[in-house]
């Protein structure tokens, strides 16, 4: 089965679990509207990624890994989304889920997928025990405090900002678990795998500051220019446009360099850096090529 087709099986499997029995129908079907469609799965694809170079041998597993991080990612853009946070009409192209449902409904399918998140992986460990106890402590590491998504979303509250910690949390954090998670679902060690996984989160925040400050809601399919209507830190505030090209490249390089020998390490970069090439807008690259831009 293709990688694509795993991820959209295992997360699809996921949700027809949390929908069964005497769930109320609303929630039920918000659940799937958070994770449908499921825009590029660029982290459950790293995850299963990095299974793949270090020689996956549970499939089982990586597949459970990997849809447990997705549906906590979209339990982030679901919160993300609420009039208490960024307050955003549109996500993934089409309203966000507390407009389409409701904001009770919108806190409560946040809520429920992040606890999909580890009862997925609770019930992968008939498949290997000690992996998935592995695999369960990364993804909270990565999710919560102080190391997590809550804690990223948590530095917008505070009067002075760690840029390094708010980016390392709110962006890098999922990211780190990918790789690490991919690494651990093969058998492998997950602390070498850190560095890929937090440059990998770096490189794809300053991609996402030039979007959003390059691009338009429909390219986007969510609203753009976010950044500068907080006031939030970012890369195109701080560098410039060119600037914040060069430091992607420059983490792209970093990242690549970073991963860790593995019979797979040769496609692992491969694909790291096509999806690279996907990120930056072609406005951003067309302007390196513009004297005084």
């Amino acid at each position: 089965m293709r990688m694509a087709d795993r991820i959209e099986t295992a997360v699809s499997n996921a949700i027809y679990k949390g929908q069964g029995g005497m769930a109320p129908a609303r929630l039920a079907a918000s659940l799937d509207y958070a994770v449908n469609p499921g825009g590029a799965r660029i982290r459950p694809t790293i995850l299963m990624s990095v299974a793949m170079a270090c020689g996956e041998d549970k499939p089982e597993l990586t597949d459970a890994a990997a849809s447990a991080l997705e549906v906590i990612h979209c339990a982030s853009l679901v919160h993300d989304d609420l009039p208490c946070f960024d307050d955003a009409d549109v996500r993934r192209g089409k309203p966000s889920l507390h407009k389409a449902f409701s904001e009770p409904l919108a806190v409560l399918a946040g809520d429920s997928l992040i606890v999909m998140g580890f009862q997925i992986l609770t019930k992968a460990a008939v498949h290997d025990p000690e992996r998935a106890v592995a695999l369960i402590d990364i993804l909270s590491n990565r999710t919560g405090m102080p190391n997590g998504i809550c804690a990223g979303q948590g530095w917008e509250s505070e009067t002075e900002i760690d840029l390094s910690a708010y980016h390392q949390s709110k962006t890098g954090a999922l990211f780190i678990a990918a790789t690490q998670m991919g690494a651990a679902a093969a058998g492998q060690e997950a602390e070498p795998w850190e560095e890929l996984g937090s440059r990998i989160g770096e490189a794809f925040q300053v991609a996402d500051d030039l979007r959003d400050a390059l691009c338009d809601e429909q390219m986007l399919g969510k609203p753009a220019g976010q950044d500068d209507l907080h006031g939030r830190p970012n890369a195109v505030a701080t560098y410039g446009v060119r600037g914040a090209v060069a430091r992607f490249d420059d983490i792209l390089a970093g990242a690549i360099a970073s991963i860790p020998a593995c019979p797979g390490e040769a496609a692992l970069a491969q694909m790291v850096r096509a999806y690279a090439d996907k990120l930056v807008p072609a406005d951003a690259r067309e302007s390196l090529s513009v004297p005084g831009e």
